[in-house]
């Protein structure tokens, strides 16, 4: 498939850009901060009348099925502005593993109250400081009835929002995934704020009780589906990591040719300019990158954990070295909290670890490659 966009796309690019320009600039990040907030309810309701939070489910389940590399330049505009909302784990990684694991029952129950925002849902799989999915200590033992749930999750995106937790375990047939409600006896959920002003969570169950209608899928069955869901995270991730860097070298551009020295501009100075035309040359390609990864999803092709790596781990080293520049180019005012460019650095150091970080995807790649 080529590496461009459909007109619907494009269309649907310039729509993302003026809604998440006006509705959530960089100062609605700064406003959240001061007030002790992580994220605007208001923001959601918006992105949730736009469309955005059914955007990848299907149709009968009240969603639009418009799929990811549609989705792809919604996180690539919402990385422009710093736009903190649930989209990422909600509408899109848990949708995935409702739509491909849940019974016609599940998906008419969770599906279109994600596809509408009315509720948010995350995954809890994680279970140490590095991301690694195939860990998983919590268990699930079998009762009559059910399932009692003990162990417990770190790290939890949107965890301290969220109404369900689609949680992973290792049950006596291998492992398996539950939908848990936050309000479950013997699940304690506690948020932590991270430096980019958005929260995470650990989530302990202590013999929590779930029915056997919690159960996603078939026991023991849920790894592809756990896989592909976690492609969908990495893809997307790749994407806001894409806005994020774009918009942090087309400020420092700017920056570069406003700020003068010795009575011309910064940006003349060829030692600035050729570390400006590294970093352009290196989003031209995350750029390819990142859609076709993507396209890679909305086909199922046989090469979309592989290329969802590769997206991941490419953009997690190219936005380091995006941001990294940014500061250093905007010299001592790049340092200070009043202006913006920090926010882009703390934002996308977290994004970075998010569904993967480079170690993760570029060892990933390789075993994928057969090294």
């Amino acid at each position: 498939m080529a590496l461009i966009y459909n007109e619907e796309q494009q269309m649907l690019r310039d729509s993302a850009k003026s809604f998440i320009q006006e509705s959530s600039p960089v100062s609605l990040l700064r406003e959240l901060r001061d007030n002790g907030k992580e994220w605007s309810p208001e923001l959601w309701s918006g992105m949730a009348e736009m469309g955005w939070t059914g955007i990848t489910v299907p149709e009968e389940y009240g969603g639009l099925e418009f799929g990811y590399v549609g989705a792809g330049l919604i996180f690539e505009e919402c990385g422009r502005t710093l736009a903190a909302s649930p989209l990422l784990s909600s509408s899109m990684v848990c949708a995935s593993l409702i739509a491909d694991l849940g019974n016609d029952e599940q998906k008419q129950t969770l599906l279109p109250a994600i596809a509408s925002g009315e509720s948010i849902a995350t995954l809890a799989v994680g279970e140490s400081d590095r991301f690694d999915p195939s860990s998983v200590a919590l268990t699930a033992v079998a009762e009559a009835d059910g399932c009692v749930l003990d162990g417990r999750k770190l790290h939890v995106l949107d965890g301290g929002i969220a109404n369900t937790l689609i949680v992973g375990a290792t049950s006596s047939a291998g492992p398996s995934l539950f939908a848990v409600d936050r309000d479950a006896d013997g699940l304690q959920i506690m948020a932590t704020l991270n430096a980019d002003n958005r929260n995470t969570a650990t989530a302990t169950f202590e013999s929590v009780h779930v029915g056997a209608d919690a159960l996603l899928g078939e026991e023991g069955a849920a790894g592809p589906a756990v896989q592909k869901a976690l492609d969908i995270g990495a893809a997307l991730s790749a994407a806001e990591l894409l806005g994020i860097s774009q918009e942090a070298f087309e400020r420092t551009l700017d920056y570069l040719k406003d700020r003068k020295q010795f009575g011309v501009p910064v940006g003349s100075f060829q030692g600035l300019q050729h570390r400006a035309a590294q970093l352009f040359c290196e989003l031209e390609l995350c750029k390819s990158v990142v859609l076709k990864a993507l396209q890679a999803i909305d086909e199922d092709a046989v090469e979309r954990s592989l290329l969802a790596s590769l997206a991941k781990a490419k953009m997690a080293r190219t936005a380091k070295l995006a941001v990294n520049e940014a500061v250093q180019m905007h010299g001592g005012i790049g340092m200070t909290d009043e202006f913006d460019i920090g926010f882009f650095m703390k934002r996308a150091g977290a994004a970075c670890q998010e569904y993967g970080d480079y170690y993760y995807h570029s060892d990933r790649f390789a075993e994928l490659r057969g090294y």
